[in-house]
This record gives structure tokens, C-alpha cells and sequence, in this order.
């Protein structure tokens, strides 16, 4: 009996010795697979819902991700990259960091990888690259010339305080897209209407862009289309039961792929007539998106309204002449109505 009462004695002392190690091992350093490692983990998630249909389209367009952490000096301290498309359109996608107690600021830069269209204007090397060098550069000619489909660019930051607590946390860092696709439509009454006697260009000052994704002054692009379609459609005029005569609409469209519109720098839509030599239309592209943007984003500014809508489709009337109609434009899908004396 003494000898079972000295066992089960015994057996108690260490049951108590385990639950007092147990309560304190993250403080003291001890590690219990059932308590876990006692680390501090953060998971950064990304979404890219800053869109007009505010719908999370992170893995359907994401196919690259760099993540750069700056400490509070604005050092560069670790980059990620993720370039596998599978992983990146996983549900939970995230990308896990482990650091030092202390406020950090994440920059992420997306499609930047494929290095096709934009990129970093500096080596990046932790411990030496600041925030302020992160900047991105469109690719152009020698002649600041863009005419290629740029491949889509997003942006993210945020600020991060990293907690000495242990545990794992998640934070979501929200993506802003930078490139636009601007689609030019011409109408005539007639089949007069020609692609190859018109020039279409966009000029803007747009091509670099700060870690904040700020546009940084820097040189006049020009924008050429990277597709020119035309075409002509019977259309008639009386939809009654005694239409017996159809006119021809021509049609030729023109399309652009531009980086970020800043609200206040507006891009320049200009279309010349090459037989004449002359300007026949010139328009600033943001200022006419903005006119269109609409009670239903009224609440958005005007910024927020360029960021989300990343489609620009404007249709401009010629008459069986030739002559522009100065009487409207369409936009996106809303009619413009305009003076004589704009077009």
C-alpha cells in the first residue's frame, strides 16, 4: 500500500510539473507539440476587388506576386515572389512572413514579373534598396513610342505591425489596377470611311510610377494602337414593314492599352487625318471618362472612378460628308452632349 501511495504521489508532482511547464513554456522557451512552437506568424492575403463590380478577381488575373518589406529606416528587410499561376489561384493563397517586433511597410507590385511591359528600375538587395528607389518604368522605344497590349499591372501597400505576441494572424493587402484599355470607335454613314487614312495616338506622361503607385513626372509617351479593325454593317433606316432600303454604317476601331490615368493629367486622345495633314479630333481621354461617371458613383472620387474602371469605350459620328457631328459622343456606354465648337 505505501508503495502505491508513493507512485501515485509521484505520478501527481509530475502531472503538476508538466502543467506548470505547459502554462509558462512560451515564456521560458519550452516547446509542447500541443501548444504549438509559441512563434508570431502573419499570412499575407491579397484581393483585388477595387473594381466597379467590387468582386474579388485575385486569382482569376493575379499570375505573379513580388512582396517587398521595408522596416521603419525604409530599408528593404525580405522579398517574396510567387510565379506559380496554380498557387497564386488557390483558394487561401498568402504569403507567410516571420520577423522581428516592429511596424513595417509592404509594397507589392503584380504582373511586374513577366517583365514584358513594365519594370523595376533598380536592383533590389535587402539591406540596401529604400522604399523610395521601388519604382516601376513602362518599357517604350528609344522614341518614348508604347504600341503592345501591355500586360496588366496592380499595385498594393499597407502598413504592418508586426506583434511580438505568438501567434498566427492574417492580414489582406487590396491590389489597385494600373494599365487601361481605351477603345476608340469611329462611325460613318457611308462606306467612305478608311482606317489606313487616320492616326491615332494617346500622349500622356505616365510611364513611371513611385512605390506609392503615385506617376512621377517624367516624359511624354506616345500611344499607339496595337489593334486597328474596320468594317461596315447594313443598317435601315425604317424598322417597319415597308423598309426597303438600307444605308451603310462604316466603322473602324482602334485600340490602346495605357498605364494608370491620374485625375488633373489627363491623356490626350488626338486623330489625324494623314491625306490632309491635319487634327480632326483631340480630346483629353480621363477628363470625358469622368464626365460619364455617373450618379450611381457619385459617392466615389474622382481618383477611386479611374482606379476601378480599367475599360474606356468612346464612339465618335462622322456624317455621309465625313464631317464630324458635333452634337454628342458616347462614352462608356452614356451619351456626351457637347458645344460646337469642342470637336
Amino acid at each position: 500500500m505505501k508503495s502505491q501511495a508513493n507512485v501515485f504521489k509521484c505520478a501527481t508532482l509530475l502531472f503538476a510539473l508538466v502543467v506548470a511547464l505547459s502554462s509558462s513554456s512560451c515564456k521560458e522557451g519550452f516547446i509542447y507539440e500541443s501548444e504549438g512552437d509559441c512563434g508570431t506568424y502573419y499570412n499575407i492575403e491579397f484581393k483585388y476587388d477595387y473594381n466597379m463590380k467590387r468582386a474579388d478577381a485575385f486569382a482569376q488575373e493575379i499570375k505573379s506576386v513580388a512582396l517587398y518589406i521595408f522596416n521603419q529606416e525604409d530599408i528593404l528587410v525580405e522579398t517574396h515572389v510567387e510565379t506559380d499561376a496554380e498557387k497564386l489561384a488557390a483558394d487561401g493563397f498568402a504569403i507567410p512572413l516571420e520577423l522581428e517586433s516592429g511596424k513595417y511597410e509592404l509594397v507589392a507590385w503584380a504582373g511586374l514579373l513577366n517583365g514584358e511591359s513594365f519594370e523595376l528600375l533598380t536592383n533590389v538587395e535587402p539591406g540596401k534598396t529604400r522604399k523610395q528607389d521601388l519604382q516601376v518604368a513602362l518599357k517604350a522605344t528609344a522614341e518614348a513610342v508604347v504600341e503592345n497590349d501591355l500586360k496588366p499591372l496592380y499595385h498594393g501597400a499597407m502598413t504592418l505591425d508586426y506583434t511580438a505576441e505568438p501567434g498566427t494572424y492574417t492580414e489582406t493587402m487590396s491590389l489597385v489596377k494600373d494599365t487601361n484599355v481605351v477603345r476608340v470607335m469611329l462611325q460613318q454613314m457611308s462606306d467612305g470611311l478608311i482606317a489606313e487614312k487616320l492616326r491615332y495616338e494617346i500622349t500622356a506622361d505616365n510611364g513611371l510610377l513611385d512605390w506609392d503607385n503615385s506617376v512621377v513626372e517624367n516624359k511624354m509617351l506616345t500611344y499607339k494602337p496595337w489593334s486597328v479593325t474596320q468594317g461596315v454593317a447594313d443598317v435601315a433606316p425604317d424598322y417597319g414593314t415597308n423598309a426597303t432600303r438600307a444605308d451603310q454604317v462604316s466603322v473602324v476601331v482602334a485600340e490602346f492599352t495605357t498605364s494608370r490615368l491620374i485625375d488633373g493629367k489627363s491623356p490626350v486622345l488626338t486623330i489625324y487625318n494623314i491625306e490632309e495633314d491635319e487634327v480632326v479630333l483631340s480630346i483629353p481621354v480621363a477628363d470625358y471618362a469622368l464626365l460619364v461617371k455617373g450618379n450611381y458613383n457619385a459617392e466615389m472620387s474622382n481618383q477611386e472612378y479611374l482606379d476601378r474602371q480599367d475599360e474606356y469605350s468612346m464612339t465618335f459620328f462622322l456624317d455621309e460628308d465625313g464631317d464630324w457631328l458635333s452634337a454628342s459622343i458616347i462614352v462608356n456606354s452614356w451619351r456626351v452632349v457637347l458645344s460646337n465648337d469642342i470637336l
